[in-house]
């Protein structure tokens, strides 16, 4: 399911240790890998030749950190928008996840840090996965995903039994927020977690894969809730699926509802204290 990644370095981040953890899951280890740096554009011809220069060293050095099978991995140098650029390689190559790192800004302050990983993840109907710069990246033994009712997250079971099931050991946990907006009431956590309508099909589907889910309900707010029980239970991947909300018209201007906090997926994103991926549908 994941033969092709794109992982995008800027020099910094922990996305190339967040790309060396997957590659120890036996699923992930034939996946072919571009890596990508973007140049910006520059005003005069010797900054851009130093930038071209240092875009050169950031490559080499990515590569050299990951000790890939030369036939496993390519590199790419380009100018241009980084922003543009990685949705643009993403589609060239066909990739099947986006690996980038992020700075875990704030909703406004993304708009106006201009963040490529935001802009990205705005745009691109890929799977994304981002690793914020302030997070510890771990060997990936547990897996958390956000389950309700849409086919993103039905995506994200899909990415996330991909995973676990040839990690030795290895534990997914499917959890659901159960809020009052959905006309739920607090009886709803009461009954067996595997049992609750949101869970049951995705624990069948799990158990059908040869996995047993460990289940988890919970009620509040989603974003909240989910950021907290993927800390609590010490999680080292969280999957969540993002509904397709680019404007239609324009896909070149940023959502801004969904950046001042209207998304779940964008809370999540920010707060949760590991390594994010995020789904959407294609199509």
């Amino acid at each position: 399911m994941i033969n092709n990644i794109l992982l995008a370095v800027s020099g910094l981040g922990h996305a190339e240790e967040m790309l060396k953890t997957l590659k120890e899951i036996p699923s992930i280890q034939r996946a072919k890998v571009t890596v990508l740096h973007v140049v910006p554009p520059q005003s005069t011809a010797g900054a851009m030749t130093a930038k071209w220069e240092e875009g050169g060293k950031i490559l080499a050095n990515a590569i050299q950190t990951l000790n890939l099978d030369p036939s496993q991995v390519s590199s790419i140098l380009r100018q241009g928008e980084p922003k543009d650029v990685v949705c643009q390689v993403a589609e060239e190559i066909d990739a099947d996840l986006i690996i980038m790192g992020s700075r875990g800004l704030k909703r406004l302050q993304s708009i106006l840090a201009n963040s490529v990983s935001q802009y990205v993840f705005q745009l691109s109907s890929r799977p994304m996965l981002l690793v914020k710069d302030d997070i510890y990246v771990k060997k990936i033994n547990r897996i958390m995903v956000a389950i309700d009712n849409s086919e993103a997250s039905k995506q994200c079971l899909n990415l996330a039994l991909f995973l676990i099931r040839d990690i030795k050991g290895g534990e997914l946990i499917l959890s659901h927020v159960i809020t009052d907006l959905g006309g739920e009431s607090a009886a709803s956590t009461q009954v067996n977690p595997e049992q609750h309508p949101v869970l049951a099909a995705a624990v069948a589907e799990a158990k059908k894969q040869g996995v047993q889910p460990r289940c988890v309900l919970s009620m509040g707010k989603p974003g909240e809730k989910i950021c907290r029980l993927a800390e609590e239970l010490n999680v080292d991947l969280l999957l969540i699926g993002s509904p397709d909300r680019r404007p239609s018209i324009a896909k070149s201007f940023v959502d801004l509802d969904r950046l001042l906090g209207s998304s779940l997926s964008d809370y999540v994103r920010i707060n949760a204290t590991c390594p994010v991926l995020l789904a959407r549908t294609v199509g």
